[in-house]
């Protein structure tokens, strides 16, 4: 027996259509073939192989990697004041599996899904990680079906509409930022940094920083670029901090 299209699958499993999901997402598809197959989760394949040939997982790889890059391309873009450490915090808080469900959960695509029944029957439209891979495997069909900048767009433009101020307010402190706060709250001045060894060749520099709280040399690390190096020794900064500081007992 032949294997029908998704489109097919679609109608029989009475899957809302697709047209009120591409308002919601602000794009129309070119091809719908691609958002159809976003929404076809691992489960309705394991129990209708007679009808489809493939679920959403390769286009939620995809997705991953287009979410990763589009979060840190917005983040360079908007806050250049950032240091490395402070972009990666507040990408890792972006693209975390919990964020992105509360993204997908606001488009309502677990009611877009086609699943098994069994994945039904336990909650599955409502599950963090179904509603993660769907938003994921959604921006990868994008991706196929009009290329990086409108996936790109999408991902900044769901961002802002349903997560407002998120990475401000959930994001991780680099140790960098936290150094700050507490040689500050410590009444400690401003952390000193300052490269103190460089060595390799071009091609492979390995940079040495120290950090300097009021008046002590708190902190020492060694990476590849100087804001790393940076970052390592505000990290052992805090350490240093949070066993007493210098007049703790060794």
């Amino acid at each position: 027996m032949a294997k029908r299209s998704a489109e097919v699958a679609e109608s029989e499993a009475g899957q809302p259509g697709l047209e009120c999901l591409e308002q919601r997402l602000g794009v129309t598809f070119r091809d719908r073939a691609h958002l159809r197959r976003a929404l076809v989760h691992g489960s309705y394949l394991n129990e209708n192989r007679e009808l489809l040939d493939e679920s959403n997982e390769r286009l939620e790889f995809l997705g991953d990697a287009l979410i990763d890059l589009a979060v840190a391309h917005e983040l360079y873009a908007h806050h250049p004041e950032w240091s490395e450490g402070e972009l990666t915090a507040s990408r890792s808080a972006m693209v975390r599996g919990d964020s992105l469900a509360r993204l997908a959960k606001a488009l309502d695509l677990g009611q877009c899904l086609l699943m098994g029944r069994g994945e039904e029957a336990s909650g599955g439209r409502e599950r963090p990680s179904n509603l993660a891979a769907a938003f994921e495997s959604v921006v990868g069909a994008l991706f196929l079906d009009q290329g990086y900048e409108a996936a790109r767009d999408l991902v900044s433009r769901v961002t802002s509409a349903h997560m407002p101020g998120m990475i401000e307010q959930d994001a991780p402190k680099s140790p960098k930022s936290a150094l700050q706060e507490m040689a500050q709250g410590q009444a400690l001045g401003t952390p000193l940094y300052r490269i103190v060894e460089e060595t390799g060749l071009d091609h492979q520099r390995m940079f040495t920083a120290e950090v300097e709280v009021g008046g002590t040399v708190m902190g020492r690390g060694a990476g590849r670029r100087k804001a790393q190096a940076q970052e390592e020794a505000a990290r052992q900064a805090l350490e240093f901090l949070d066993r007493g500081g210098p007049g703790a007992e060794s």
